[in-house]
């Protein structure tokens, strides 16, 4: 190991000039990994829903789907724009209640409600098809295109719709979050470390390591808008303490090596230590997201495993050559950090231990606005009001009562009898506005003969047929879901081979599987840092110790949403308590650390949790600060609720659990010192206690 560091050290110079050129492939495969802005589309492949919008596309060639409404258009002007709307690329089908009948067939034979299912006092609906998937990116662009030919009185309602507006506006914000994340985080450094120049080489290093991440994405295909959004900061935000790491044992390293090239090489071998420990607690985290079924965790959990490894290898090569280049530089703008007096802050809390103590009573407030903070699934409601989509969802519910539409995948050959009986029974299902089908057209006003070829072939083909229900009740709600278990018997008793697709099917399908999801992360995350702290600590006690501190933290960031009535995305509520345990519990860990090796040097427990907390409450404090810069900015700023609810988390986070581990953890060392003792292995012997 110490050639390799010595070899780094000599190699500086081929090392920047490589990583310099590694930068451009990384940033071809940045530029060529496609974004996936559909939500959904992280649903598994194998339950009824997904393969139901696989049938759909192969079978009648209709992918996305929308609706759209205008105002104030006569019939006229209405059939008009539909002509034109058919021929923008990738709409497959416009359906009006003029796609019912051929021109042979007057149109006041029409059944009425019908007609009335297309109109209303204030507006006109149209059911759009697109012969692409729901965020394809020719959907998207045919979104576009019916918004300028139709004008600003029409509306686009739809999922494709939401992906649409999503991805404008996270593209136009994009910049932003990583340029607030690192002047915030320029900040912190610049008053806690001991030069000028520190920040700017962590952000050379740590922007090559993220470039390097993000390009290498290229190999997935596509990763989600969420992972694109998060993984910069997140990555800045937990590999910071690698570079404040190094940092520090290469000064002193300087104290005791005067060549700085033999003081930068003990710190590289000294730092590869302490890292490989630090950066696996944090890697068991984002691997726990992989264990979720909905595959969204699987795309953030891989970026982000990739974004921990590039950093500790990008803090070990190349901030090493960054410092020693520009060691003239550094010493040119060295300062007095602001600092805080360790010795007095260790003094006080461990006097105060006992009083600090309490701070366990939070548990209470803590479980009990944990379990009740409400969440939200409906997309829509991360987005801002001003964006169209928003706005058509509430003119749909406005004008014609009717929030989405359910889709029904029938056997073509249920008998005619059988399929309009099925409608009109569904039909009665409250809050179902509409059902249509073939069946539920033919009649004694017009034969089945007399339907357009149109309508049919769009509406029957591959051996299935595909239906329409209309619903007054908005995605993710629960009356909803039961609305779709009451639609779905109906179907089953009908033609048990029918599936119920849509937006909503696929929204209680994400909803049953993420709640899950909360259990399996949770319980995989703590398993494996709690295995991890038991290896690294040799202790059998002190995962339970240290885990409890962390978890309470976790328990306290999310409990104060629930106080103050804070409506939080789903993922959010999934994916925080894994990131926050794993990328702050190191705080914990370097404290406790600390403290067995006191103990075992023969300090009594009040002398080692003293020694431990005023040598480690500084790291701990620029390392929480450092995590909280990087996430808070972009947390205030981002119109997309996703992104900046989790944001706001991480950063509320990382204080939370600093303020936990410096002045609960102590006391909780010194409350449990003899059996941490009697449950730890590979110290040296330690000297009798003394009672305190």
């Amino acid at each position: 190991m110490e050639r390799i560091c010595r070899k780094i050290v000599r190699w500086r110079i081929p090392i920047l000039i490589v990583s310099v050129l590694l930068l451009i492939p990384a940033g071809w495969g940045y530029v060529n990994t496609r974004v996936n802005y559909d939500i959904l589309y992280y649903l598994p492949d194998d339950i009824e829903t997904m393969q139901g919008q696989d049938i759909l596309l192969q079978d009648f060639g209709k992918g996305a789907y929308a609706l759209f409404v205008a105002d104030g258009l006569t019939d006229h002007e209405a059939a008009e724009l539909k002509e034109r709307m058919e021929q923008v690329d990738h709409v497959a089908d416009v359906i009006w209640y003029d796609s019912f009948v051929d021109d042979s067939i007057p149109q006041e034979f029409l059944p009425k409600d019908i007609y009335d299912a297309f109109h209303s006092d204030n507006g006109t609906l149209m059911a759009i098809f697109f012969d692409t998937s729901t965020s394809a990116d020719e959907t998207m662009d045919a979104i576009v295109a019916l918004r300028t030919l139709a004008g600003e009185q029409c509306f686009l309602s739809s999922m494709s719709s939401i992906v649409t507006d999503t991805k404008q506006l996270v593209e136009q914000e994009l910049f932003w979050y990583v340029s607030i994340a690192v002047v915030l985080s320029c900040l912190v450094l610049a008053v806690t470390m001991d030069s000028w120049m520190a920040p700017v080489l962590f952000m050379l290093n740590i922007g090559m390591a993220i470039v390097y991440n993000l390009g290498t994405n290229v190999f997935r295909g596509s990763i989600s808008f969420i992972t694109m959004s998060l993984a910069a900061v997140l990555q800045l935000g937990v590999t910071m303490d690698y570079s404040i790491f190094l940092w520090n044992c290469y000064y002193e390293q300087r104290a005791l090596y005067p060549d700085k090239t033999e003081a930068m090489a003990h710190a590289i071998m000294n730092t590869v230590t302490s890292v490989m420990g630090s950066s696996l607690t944090t890697i068991a985290g984002f691997v726990a997201l992989c264990f979720m079924t909905f595959t969204l965790g699987l795309d953030l959990g891989i970026v982000m495993v990739k974004g921990v490894v590039f950093g500790v290898i990008s803090c070990v090569t190349i901030l090493p050559a960054l410092i020693l280049t520009f060691d003239r530089a550094i010493q040119r703008t060295r300062h007095r950090p602001l600092t805080i007096n360790g010795d007095k802050f260790a003094s006080a809390v461990i006097r105060h231990r006992r009083v600090l103590a309490v701070l366990l009573l939070l548990w209470i407030p803590a479980v009990y606005g944990n379990d009740r903070v409400n969440v939200y699934y409906k997309l829509d409601e991360s987005l801002p009001d001003y964006l169209p989509s928003v706005q058509a969802n509430q003119v749909l519910a406005e004008d014609f009562d009717m929030s989405c539409i359910h889709l029904v995948l029938a056997d073509s050959d249920l008998p005619s009898k059988d399929a309009k009986a099925m409608l009109e029974e569904m039909e009665q299902v409250d809050g179902v506005q509409f059902a249509l089908g073939i069946d539920s057209l033919v009649g004694s006003t017009i034969p089945k003969d007399f339907l357009p070829e149109e309508i049919t072939d769009m509406l029957s083909t591959g051996g299935r047929q595909l239906m329409l229900i209309s619903s007054e009740y908005p995605v993710a709600s629960d009356e909803v879901n039961e609305q779709i278990g009451t639609l779905e018997a109906i179907l089953k008793r009908y033609d048990p081979s029918g599936m119920l697709i849509g937006e909503a099917p696929c929204t209680r399908d994400l909803i049953t599987i993420t709640d899950r999801d909360f259990q399996v992360v949770s319980a995989v995350s703590i398993g494996a840092i709690f295995l991890l702290i038991l290896l690294v600590l040799k202790s059998v006690s002190l995962p339970f110790i240290l885990v409890l501190v962390i978890e309470l933290a976790i328990y306290i960031n999310m409990g104060i949403s629930y106080f103050t009535g804070t409506t939080l995305p789903f993922i959010a509520s999934i994916v925080i308590g894994t990131i926050q345990l794993g990328a702050t519990v190191d705080y914990a860990i370097l404290m406790t650390n600390r403290y067995q090796t006191e103990r075992a040097s023969g300090q009594d427990k009040i002398q080692a949790v003293t020694a431990a907390l005023s040598a480690s409450s500084h790291s701990v404090l620029t390392s929480a600060l450092g995590f909280f810069a990087a996430t808070i900015g972009v947390g205030l700023y981002s119109d997309v609720d996703l992104i900046g609810a989790l944001c706001t988390l991480m950063a509320r986070g990382a204080l939370i659990s600093m303020a936990i581990v410096l002045l609960l953890l102590p006391s909780l060392l010194v409350a449990f010192d003899g059996l941490i003792q009697k449950t730890s292995w590979g110290k040296h012997p330690i000297k009798t206690e003394v009672s305190q």
